[in-house]
């Protein structure tokens, strides 16, 4: 098995909705706003071949939405998927999985795209299934007002219309052991119904995908939560526990928002979990 760090490029979002109640004076400290109280964002994803499949966890923004739309998040940066998989000699015909975290713009915009006459909408992966969970799945066709914005279904419908749609099954304890993909899943539902956290077995090490459970190394603190969560005191029960249990058994938690920080590690102090290391991927996993 090898797995790489994919940079899909970066936005900008509201420094105050990243950090829900926690005051602006203290959150800037890890995560410096600019004038108008924005905060730098990644759009990382990872890729894991593993000698028959090639399968890609998450896929960012994708670039298909009008240019108004993307006013409000201000990408920048030159990083984009296909310039990503690119450098390690892919395609994204070579992708045989695309397994989505959740349904957000920012974590599955890349999986649709525009067809050749730009009269419809197709799955960018034709080769690929697409996974998700029928849980998250039925909440994200039918949008609560809160996440309405986050769930569009030009990023969304195409994938079942198209016969490219696979459900993971979700046990009663919410922590999936060995799933077809390979890797086990845990399932939260803090930030959004069902969201699917891998947790990947690599090179003698855990490495958690830790998606918007823990979006930047600025989020450990248990009370730093986004005001994206649609159930913020489930997110921080789920956050408690696996923040404990990161610390404990030596997780490397690999961060698809953190703009600086590709990979941490926790530790347990007398003012609970907290950050220990911070590593780019490269430097851990050869």
């Amino acid at each position: 098995m090898k797995i790489y760090s994919i940079e899909t490029g970066n936005f900008k979002l509201d420094g105050g909705a990243m950090f829900g109640v926690v005051p602006k004076v203290i959150w800037q400290k890890t995560n410096p706003p600019d004038n108008n109280n924005l905060i730098d964002m990644a759009l990382r994803c990872m890729l894991i071949e593993d000698g028959k499949n090639l399968i890609l966890i998450d896929n960012g923004t994708g670039n298909k939405q009008p240019e108004k739309f993307f006013s409000y998040y201000f990408p920048f940066g030159d990083a984009t998927l296909d310039s990503s998989l690119a450098k390690l000699g892919f395609h994204r015909d070579d992708i045989t999985d695309v397994f989505l975290t959740h349904l957000h713009f920012d974590h599955c915009g890349g999986s649709i795209q525009w067809n050749t006459s730009k009269t419809g909408y197709e799955p960018a992966f034709k080769n690929a299934k697409f996974w998700s969970n029928k849980n998250h799945w039925n909440w994200a066709i039918k949008p609560n007002p809160r996440e309405k914005a986050s769930f569009l279904k030009e990023n969304i419908n195409p994938i079942e219309n198209n016969g490219q749609l696979n459900y993971v099954s979700i046990p009663e304890n919410n922590f999936l052991k060995n799933s077809v993909l390979g890797f086990d899943i845990l399932f939260v539902d803090g930030h959004t119904e069902k969201q699917m956290i891998p947790h990947i077995k690599y090179q003698d090490k855990t490495i958690v995908f830790a998606a918007d459970l823990l979006p930047s190394v600025g989020h450990i603190p248990l009370p730093y939560v986004m005001s994206y969560d649609t159930r913020p005191l489930i997110t921080m029960k789920e956050k408690a526990k696996f923040l404990q249990e990161a610390a404990t058994n030596n997780y490397y938690l690999f961060l698809e928002h953190d703009a600086i920080n590709e990979i941490c590690t926790l530790k347990h102090t007398e003012k609970g979990v907290r950050l220990d290391k911070t590593f780019a991927f490269n430097e851990i996993f050869k």
